[in-house]
């Protein structure tokens, strides 16, 4: 039987941590990539991208394999694209560059040891492998494979409003508040830096969240005079809002900057890397994780879509009332369309039985790589705005980001299951 009073402690980082200021220069190239493919008039769905970053003091790395519009190639004086030895187009570090820069501006960082303007960029992308796209590519293969192997999980539970689990989601809500105080200099907030981790350990109660034992933030300071005490009074009403009215009580543990100073931050405190945060990423430990990490892929990848289309599911089946916690998992092979298996966890708390649950899933969506990204509308410049404060529970945009949290299936599931 499931305990139904715990403790459960979940995780966050802000933009400015060295991880996510290479997630968010990973996800800014992406974005590059389709809004250029679309001006060039070439088809969303050839684009290839897995960009990695590592980022330490004053300089930024940035690898991987892409195949991007001729815009984005690097040309010679006689307007020829330039080729490498092996024949293979090279791309043109500037653009490249330039959306790495534009993205350490708007995180924050003019720091002496990691400034926008003045840190060393090298570009070090090439073309995609041949022997990988042929698996993956959409020209006279009908059904296309996924590009690569792998499982990927999808999690709900009936605890927020944005259905994520409690402890990940107020984690995620005090950094994104307090970096929104940050950037808009409300008073002493305008004291601390871009880099900052916050961790919340959530009490339940009958299986139900219902307040906050204890609360961790450390985040970077610009004034050296700052001590912890001064850093807990400037948080502490930006924590307050973000948490439920009557979570945090006399009894509530706060540690605060609790090493004492915090000036030196970023990369310049600590080197960063693409796809290290990847339970920050998710549901903050409450729910298994495939193992790949999400920012820099395009939606071919299906570390990133089907990830992204497992979620969609769960949250949907739970929006339906169809269980009030529930955990998905899909499995591919790459190069083959259809996937390997489809898992249904309700947790015990099902209204319906889990195996017509399974089959249902693959009714109602088309669970081939080329399926979830036209269903979630995949294949547009919608991830810089992911690669911080967590994938999921987030509100679909306008411009077709996080579509993967709408709740759009209910009446097509409850339809399935009847």
């Amino acid at each position: 039987m499931a305990r139904s009073d715990y403790l459960f402690t979940s995780e966050s980082v802000s933009e400015g941590h060295p991880d996510k200021v290479c997630d968010r220069i990973s996800d800014e190239i992406v974005d590059l990539v389709f809004k250029e493919a679309k001006k060039a008039g070439m088809d969303p769905s050839q684009v290839r991208i897995a960009c990695e970053t590592l980022a330490t003091t004053n300089r930024v790395v940035i690898a991987g394999e892409v195949r991007v519009p001729e815009t984005l190639l690097k040309k010679g004086k006689d307007g020829q694209i330039v080729t490498d030895a092996s024949g293979a187009p090279v791309v043109n570090p500037s653009r490249f560059k330039s959306a790495a820069r534009k993205a350490i501006r708007a995180i924050g960082y003019e720091q002496s040891g990691f400034h926008w303007k003045t840190c060393r960029i090298d570009v070090l992308l090439h073309g995609q492998s041949a022997d990988i796209a042929v698996g993956v590519d959409e020209a006279g293969n009908k059904d296309v494979g996924a590009g690569d192997q792998g499982i990927m999980f999808g999690y709900a539970a009936r605890e927020t409003p944005e259905l994520l689990p409690a402890p990940i989601y107020y984690a995620h809500k005090i950094l994104s508040s307090l970096t929104e105080a940050r950037k808009a200099n409300h008073g002493p907030a305008g004291k601390l830096g871009p880099d900052a981790k916050s961790q919340v350990t959530v009490q339940y109660r009958d299986g139900k969240p219902v307040g906050v034992t204890q609360i961790v933030l450390s985040t970077q300071h610009l004034d050296e005079t700052l001590t912890s005490e001064d850093v807990r009074n400037i948080v502490d009403p930006i924590v307050r809002a973000a948490l439920p009215e009557g979570w945090i009580s006399d009894e509530t543990v706060w540690h605060v900057n609790p090493t004492g100073k915090f000036v030196v931050g970023g990369p310049d405190g600590d080197a960063g890397l693409t796809g290290r945060k990847i339970i920050v990423d998710t549901y903050g430990g409450a729910a298994p994780h495939g193992g790949g990490a999400f920012s820099g892929k395009d939606p071919t990848k299906v570390d990133r879509s089907a990830a992204y289309a497992a979620r969609y599911l769960a949250k949907n089946v739970v929006a339906a009332g169809l269980a009030d916690r529930a955990t998905i998992q899909l499995s591919y092979a790459i190069g083959v369309a259809k996937p390997l298996s489809i898992y249904v966890d309700l947790h015990g708390t099902g209204k319906v039985d889990e195996a017509v649950l399974e089959k249902a899933l693959a009714e109602v969506m088309d669970l081939t790589p080329r399926g979830i990204r036209t269903h979630l509308d995949l294949n547009k410049p919608i991830y810089a705005k992911t690669a911080a404060y967590g994938h999921f529970g987030r509100k679909a945009g306008r411009d077709g980001s996080f579509s993967w949290e709408k709740t759009d299936l209910v009446k097509a599931l409850k339809a399935a299951v009847a």
